[in-house]
């Protein structure tokens, strides 16, 4: 996806890139495929703030991306390459054969008038066909994987994303994820063939900050910059952090481990991110 430069006639548009959407075919989403999500600017059912720093973006519409797969063994066929307000990455607008529409990732080298396929059992390993990944061939890349048969897919979903499958013993695949991770996941989840479309997509320079406010990225004040009653941090005279580390408003230290030595989950991983290797004590 390539970029373009402004012309730097403002401060705010001197350092600013934007996607030139060339590989956009379609500038108006499908209707049926879109509904009006409520935008709670990071509040609680409450209504107090749960997530920090988010309100005033611009309306969204949601496109309902099938996740899942759902259309088994139905041709279907790439008819749009769409933008998606939701996600980093560009979605496809697919025609099936039985007359119906769908959204699905938009995997690289997938263009218009490709043909798609979800198997429900066997079939052919194509960029964009979904098939379980004990059908899956050792060694190539997948994403939008599931973690849960039919529950849908939940891994490798972002820009320039994968997971390659390494090995498949018995009822378990062992994927190596992007962080370094390898893990294990069961052979009878779904998997789509290919990467994720845009892998540049972190390369963009945002030029200014009412950019990040349209995005719905509000301006995040430093610890230190408050009075002692709001932050640990807070107070004093000059910039100091009185003698402490940094930390939250809660006084959670940075790098603090928030993921439980208990988690269930730590039965699938092989290998942690960071190299180590999971034990049954952490």
């Amino acid at each position: 996806m390539p970029y373009r430069k402004l012309h730097s006639a403002s401060a705010g548009a001197r350092f600013a890139t934007i996607p030139t959407f060339e590989e956009v075919t379609k500038s108006t989403p499908e209707k049926t495929l879109c509904v009006s999500l409520p935008y709670k600017a990071g509040r609680n059912g409450q209504g107090r703030i749960t997530c920090w720093h988010k309100g005033g973006r611009h309306p969204r519409l949601y496109r309902m991306v099938d996740f899942k797969r759902s259309k088994l063994d139905l041709v279907g066929t790439i008819a749009a390459i769409e933008y998606d307000p939701y996600r980093n990455c560009r979605i496809a607008l697919v025609h099936y054969s039985d007359g119906s529409k769908g959204y699905i990732l938009a995997a690289k080298d997938l263009g218009v008038g490709a043909k798609v396929q979800s198997y429900s059992a066997a079939g052919e390993p194509q960029v964009g066909n979904a098939l379980r990944l004990r059908h899956i061939p050792q060694g190539l890349e997948v994403h939008n994987v599931e973690l849960q048969p039919g529950r849908g897919g939940q891994m490798a979903r972002s820009a320039g994303a994968y997971a390659r499958l390494m090995a498949v013993d018995g009822d378990w695949a062992i994927l190596s994820l992007p962080s370094g991770e390898l893990r294990k996941v069961h052979a009878d989840c779904r998997a789509t063939i290919g990467e994720i479309g845009m892998a540049d997509a972190n390369v963009r320079s945002i030029g200014k900050a009412g950019r990040n406010r349209w995005l719905g990225i509000r301006p995040t004040v430093r610890g230190n910059a408050m009075n002692p009653i709001a932050h640990p941090l807070g107070g004093g005279e000059g910039h100091t952090n009185g003698g402490r580390q940094h930390c939250t408003p809660w006084g959670l230290v940075e790098g603090t481990k928030t993921r439980s030595k208990k988690n269930r989950t730590n039965l699938f991983i092989i290998r942690r991110r960071d190299g180590r290797t999971m034990t049954a004590t952490n």
